[in-house]
């Protein structure tokens, strides 16, 4: 089959792309899951704007500031300055975001932001909100269970995709512009907030055809996920409670976080993850974040997701402190884009939403700023595809079509020391040493008769290894004891 667009991810970036291009467009969808199992459906605190144009020069500022200035300062600017009209074409298309007591959009604060700039949808369900909004915008073919292993690149041209629909049985789809939406690499680490969708098979082929990626060591680690649970994806505690109250306390109830950053609770992700990492290494005591601030209407009213699943995890808030640790959250890194989306090299591929890496987050992402990206570069790919009007001959590709064993049965073992050495060596403190002995390890592990889906985290792993190595300083959320 040939498309005019084939969409890699069914999260915020695939899914506004798919809404954006003309109806009369033929576009096809590969869902890895099930639409739902994706990391916009669990975004709880909200996407970020500028207020008004007054408020564009300050959201640049506190981006490139959370960034450590190791942003793109041009696409900074086009985040921010793009971001109202972005966010009203969204409203205007009928997503409706929360508002306060006067019926005006109502803007809550984050970690790092100077200002009240995040909108919320049904409290502290924001990306799932938007989610179902565009899946019912969506009036494109979706194949759900696609999972994809390869891009036919051929010089800088990519004519299609190769995807698995079963175990064994595999597909091919020929399209004039390609979308890879594919979200991040959360399932190569041991404790995550991710969907299990998210393991950075796609990042493998783009490292495996030698396509542009950048930093790729740029991980965030959330500070606030609920520890104890038995599962690798841990139930995540939005920024959006600190904003408005919550703190971070020892078991002794004591705020230990202005130890450390004059904001508290509320420096930046790198900031509050390794101090609550490095206090509890050195104290050796617990974590907790305490609710006491909120009254018990309010916070389930404000808060009432968050509220539900931790009162079935047997939690009676904002009466009891919830035992917190980090965990991977998102990849500031990726597939190296320019400012329209466009892979870098390539005619008619395209990186929008957490896969890419545009610049804009710099060394850390600022809170809430990652669904904006995602909205906002999803539609400037969109135009830059529809001005190129591109086609394909697919005739012209040459390439021989491999057909890939999915996985094999060493590969259980193996994923389950990858997660572990990457959680451990590459995580939110890292030493050079544990570095190279984990690269030696992945390399060793590449050589090996592995499945195709972890020969591609592999290369992935290996992107991160070998980037992280490469950035000698410390910087941002690579924080690196030599």
């Amino acid at each position: 089959m040939t498309y005019d667009y084939i969409i890699i991810g069914a999260g915020m970036a695939g899914l506004n792309a798919a809404r954006l291009i003309p109806e009369d467009k033929k576009v096809l969808i590969l869902c890895k899951m099930s639409p739902w199992n994706c990391n916009t459906f669990w975004a709880q605190g909200g996407i970020a704007t500028a207020v008004d144009k007054e408020d564009i020069p300050l959201h640049i500022k506190d981006t490139l500031e959370a960034g450590v200035y190791h942003n793109d300062k041009e696409a900074v600017e086009l985040l921010s300055e793009k971001s109202l009209d972005a966010l009203k074409n969204l409203i205007d298309a009928g997503m409706q975001f929360d508002k306060n007591s006067n019926g005006e959009l109502a803007f809550t604060k984050e970690a790092a932001h100077s200002r009240n700039r995040i909108l919320h949808a049904d409290g502290d369900a924001t990306g799932r909100m938007i989610h179902v909004f565009l899946l019912e915008q969506c009036m494109h073919e979706v194949v759900t269970q696609a999972v994809v292993s390869d891009l036919l690149v051929q010089d800088d041209i990519c004519y299609g995709v190769q995807y698995y629909v079963s175990e064994t049985e595999q597909k091919v789809a020929y399209a004039d512009n390609i979308f890879i939406a594919s979200g991040g690499v959360g399932s190569i680490y041991r404790y995550h907030t991710n969907s299990t969708a998210n393991a950075g098979e796609i990042q493998g082929i783009i490292a495996e055809k030698n396509l542009p990626l950048k930093d790729m060591e740029m991980m965030q680690f959330h500070p606030t996920v609920v520890r104890g649970t038995s599962f690798a994806r841990k139930p995540l505690l939005s920024e959006a409670l600190r904003g408005e109250g919550a703190h971070v306390v020892d078991e002794n109830g004591y705020r230990f976080l202005f130890d450390y950053h004059k904001d508290g609770e509320l420096a930046p992700r790198d900031v509050v993850s390794r101090s609550i990492f490095d206090y509890n290494q050195k104290t050796g005591l617990g974590v907790f974040l305490s609710f006491k601030n909120f009254e018990k209407n309010a916070f389930k009213e404000r808060f009432p997701n968050i509220y539900a699943n931790l009162k079935e995890l047997g939690y009676d808030l904002p009466f009891e402190d919830v035992p917190i640790s980090p965990a991977f959250h998102y990849s500031m890194g990726g597939v190296e884009v320019e400012l329209n989306g466009k892979v870098k090299g390539m005619q008619n591929l395209y990186a929008i939403g957490e896969v890419a890496c545009t610049g804009v987050h710099g060394a850390n992402r600022l809170a809430s700023n990652s669904l904006l990206e995602a909205l906002v570069f999803s539609q400037l790919a969109v135009e830059e595809s529809l001005k190129n009007n591109f086609k394909i001959n697919k005739e012209e590709y040459k390439k021989n079509i491999i057909k890939f064993v999915r996985n094999k049965s060493i590969d259980k073992d193996i994923k389950d020391t990858l997660r572990e050495i990457m959680w451990s060596c590459a995580g939110i403190v890292r030493q050079r040493d544990d570095l190279e002995k984990s690269l030696k390890i992945v390399e060793e592990f590449l050589t090996k008769d592995v499945g195709r889906l972890l020969y591609l985290r592999l290369l992935t792993a290996r992107s991160i290894l070998v980037s992280a190595l490469n950035r000698e300083q410390s910087l941002g959320a690579h924080y690196i004891k030599n």
